[in-house]
């Protein structure tokens, strides 16, 4: 039995003051009722006429600032310009407020010192609130005065209003908690994000035959293969068969493509001349514009195209070609299957990629992300650490980036996302990442976001219309052992729409059906989910602002499946976990054969005589057993969705050199002595497997030759018995023989022997081929 992990790893239950107390069917008051009410300031600077000229040259350069406090925000300025337009809007967190009067001052931007042109100020006691669904508050015109109170030249349209973040303002608002960020890069950086995964296809590249191909060399026969590349995948054929100029190959090449359809498919046929030489001897281009799509498997026509020796770039003339080699291929986008581009075990979304084939959703995601806690600092400022945090949260084709709070170890997103669901076997992922790119940090150039943790809720684990609140540790493996990097507050409901579709998907398989249909093997989905990666994290890392490669390899588990000691135990004691439950009830089962308490060997006795003499009656009582243990069980169900198990993981026990091992890179970069000692490990590890491969074969071999004559005394033993028990069960009725077979196994132990069985000491006399084995 596992210890429980640490009590600072385990999942916290918690009690938010959700929604800012509404009663949780006033759904209409409040779209954000899975997070904590946070009141702002808001002031929309709309623009400004008949400002006055300040400059010696007459002209004039506004721009505005806002002042509450401490916290000030500017507008940009406009070069000579008297009714300039700004229309930004500032936030100010009312918690933070510690001044009484809201300053708006119109300034002339200039080289030594701005001038002062005219200012509006507002009682924050007289500001007035506003909740959506209310309209947008209308701006007004202010007259501006001067510092004494004075009427001054010119106009400021304005609009100023307590809210909360379920504002429409919010997301592309200054916020005074990033008062320190400056830059438009920069500020970009910060503010919360959604995010489209890129429609992707898969490709399928059938190339049947070539046709009237020209070798330079004559007199030899061709070695001929086929080079397709798209983008950055490139595949090859093997080498035709048919060593002429008409070479066959009828073999499928399959690519990952993302719309819109930028990249042209590039075929090469070439001629291996030599060892490493190749001669390219046709070459076409191919528009993925025009390609056929099919949502089944059947076949598309197939098209010859024309080879030439040079590719046509768009914009060239193409020359007048009389004759040319072909080829023959058959090409479509195959709109049936699901790209993979997650884990399998932790796979967000499973539908196919032609719409046409998609289900209606089966009901509604929501996650309020709402606060982190405990955070460590990531990196050092002005001599002392800190933490600029954002979360980033991914189910099915939506990526969700919160903004990004600065400078704080505690904090407070209050930020809700909603997903629409059509499977409930689906898992949404949420991670907490550290910005290294405010502050100029892009100016380093390597400079990458880090990961602070993250978090997988399993939707099928979750009871619908419950909302879960929890704090969840971030556990992070480093190569010095498992940390907790700080916790972070969610609170998700999972809203079913039909009970009836939920069950019937149940029934379903899990991929489309051209997955069992016309399945692509291993190999191809690894290098396919491979490639479905690299283009999500490209296309999103060059959004604006962008979603990093870091932070999406992160977030799609890339580089999981690489070789790791300590996932590899974690999984042998997981088999053992699941075997467990057969060990234990032949361990009961053992003790009852050996009359350890005879009471319960009477009643199985009785029990077991009963089903040999109602046959019909076991199947009965077996789903009766089990519909017994489950209603049992669910007492005890779980009442909070799973999280990640220190434990479980063997992240906790792990040995330094294994984890040092495991954070290697691909190839090894560790020196030569380090490197043989693992290898010798491997070694070691992989003998013991081997034994036991060999023993399991050994016992295969035995079963085989039983009737196999290798021996021919134990085979004609057997044969002779066969015969024997097959006029015996004849003439015997069946109850009897289970009866008398029942009573056998179930005999006291006075009528054992502790020596081995006859029939056991016969099958291990039995010959293997291990004889045969060098």
């Amino acid at each position: 039995m596992q210890r429980p992990p640490p009590e600072d790893f385990l999942l916290k239950e918690t009690n938010p003051h959700l929604g800012g107390g509404k009663a949780s069917g006033d759904k209409l008051t409040s779209t954000y009722d899975l997070v904590e009410q946070m009141q702002y300031l808001y002031v929309r600077v709309v623009k400004a006429k008949d400002l006055p000229a300040k400059d010696v040259t007459g002209s004039c350069d506004p721009y505005t600032e806002v002042k509450l406090g401490n916290y000030k925000g500017t507008t940009r300025h406009f070069e000579k310009k008297t009714n300039p337009e700004w229309n930004q809007v500032f936030a100010f967190s009312k918690d933070r407020i510690q001044a009484s009067v809201l300053e708006v001052t119109v300034k002339d931007k200039d080289v030594v010192k701005d001038d002062f042109i005219g200012r509006v100020l507002f009682d924050l006691n007289e500001i007035p609130k506003r909740v959506p669904p209310d309209s947008p508050l209308a701006p007004q015109w202010y007259r501006l005065e001067d510092r004494k109170g004075d009427k001054a030249k010119g106009e400021l349209m304005l609009a100023v209003w307590m809210g909360t973040q379920a504002d429409e303002a919010f997301p592309e608002a200054w916020h005074s908690d990033a008062a320190t960020v400056s830059g438009t890069d920069a500020l970009a950086n910060i503010r919360s994000k959604v995010y489209l995964s890129p429609k992707l296809w898969y490709l399928r590249v059938n190339i049947i035959e070539a046709q009237d191909l020209q070798p330079t060399d004559k007199g030899r026969y061709p070695e001929v293969f086929v080079k397709a590349i798209l983008g950055n995948q490139a595949l090859r054929t093997r080498i035709s068969q048919v060593r002429s100029i008409n070479p066959m190959w009828n073999e499928d090449l399959m690519f990952v493509a993302a719309e819109p359809f930028e990249e042209h498919l590039i075929l090469s046929v070439e001629d291996r001349v030599a060892p490493n030489k190749e001669e390219v001897l046709g070459r076409c281009m191919i528009s993925l514009q025009y390609v056929d799509r099919r949502l089944d498997h059947k076949p598309v026509n197939t098209r010859w195209f024309n080879l030439e020796k040079h590719v046509v770039v768009e914009g060239e003339k193409k020359k007048e070609i009389k004759f040319a080699s072909r080829i023959h291929m058959r090409i479509c986008l195959e709109g049936g299957y699901h790209v993979l581009d997650e884990s399998t075990h932790y796979s967000s979304d499973l539908r196919p990629t032609a719409k046409q084939l998609w289900k209606s959703s089966i009901g509604v995601l929501e996650v309020g992300i709402l606060n982190a806690q405990g955070l460590m600092p990531m990196k050092t400022k002005d001599g002392r650490g800190t933490t600029d945090a954002y979360c980033v949260a991914k189910y099915g084709q939506k990526w969700v980036r919160t903004r990004t709070i600065i400078d704080s170890f505690m904090p407070r997103w209050n930020e809700q996302y909603t997903w629409e669901v059509f499977d409930p076997c689906t898992v949404i992922t949420i991670g907490v990442f550290d910005n290294c790119h405010l502050h100029g940090g892009d100016k380093g150039g390597g400079a990458k976001d880090s990961r602070i943790g993250k978090v997988r809720i399993r939707l099928s684990t979750l009871e619908t219309d419950r909302v879960y609140t929890h704090s969840y540790p971030l556990l992070v493996l480093h190569p010095n052992g498992v940390k907790k990097m700080g916790e972070i507050h969610l609170a998700v409901r999972f809203t079913c729409s039909s009970l009836l579709n939920m069950m019937h998907m149940y029934s379903q398989p899990l991929l489309p059906k051209m997955h069992y249909i016309h399945p692509l093997t291993v190999s191809q989905l690894d290098n396919l989910r491979h490639q479905a990666t690299q283009i999500v994290s490209m296309r999103l890392s060059r959004a604006e602002p962008p979603l990093r490669k870091e932070v999406v390899e992160y977030m799609l588990d890339v580089g999981s499946h690489m070789w790791s000691m300590r996932r590899s135990k974690a999984n042998f004691f997981r088999i053992m976990g699941v075997l467990s439950g057969l060990i234990a009830v032949g361990k009961w089962f053992d003790q009852i054969c050996n009359w350890k308490n005879p009471i319960t060997t009477v009643l199985i006795h009785i029990l077991f005589i009963i089903l040999v003499m109602y046959p019909e009656l076991i199947l009965p009582t077996i789903f009766l057993y089990l519909f017994l243990i489950g209603v049992w069980y669910y007492r005890w169900r779980p009442r909070h969705p799973p999280h990640m198990d220190t434990r479980l993981s063997h992240a906790d026990s792990a040995h330094p050199d294994e984890l040092d091992e495991e954070f290697d890179t691909f190839p090894t970069s560790r020196p030569s002595d380090i490197v043989r000692m693992r290898y010798d490990r491997l070694r070691s590890i992989a003998g013991r497997i081997q034994t036991v491969v060999g023993d399991l074969a050994t016992q295969g071999e035995r079963l085989q030759s039983l009737l196999s004559w290798r021996d021919p005394r134990a085979t004609a033993l057997f044969v002779i018995f066969c015969l024997v028990a097959a006029i015996v069960l004849y003439v015997t009725p069946f109850q009897v023989v289970a009866l008398l077979t029942g009573f056998y196994v179930l005999r006291h132990p006075r009528f054992r022997h502790k020596l081995p069985s006859v029939p056991l000491n016969f099958f291990r006399r039995l010959p293997a081929r291990t004889d045969c084995m060098l």
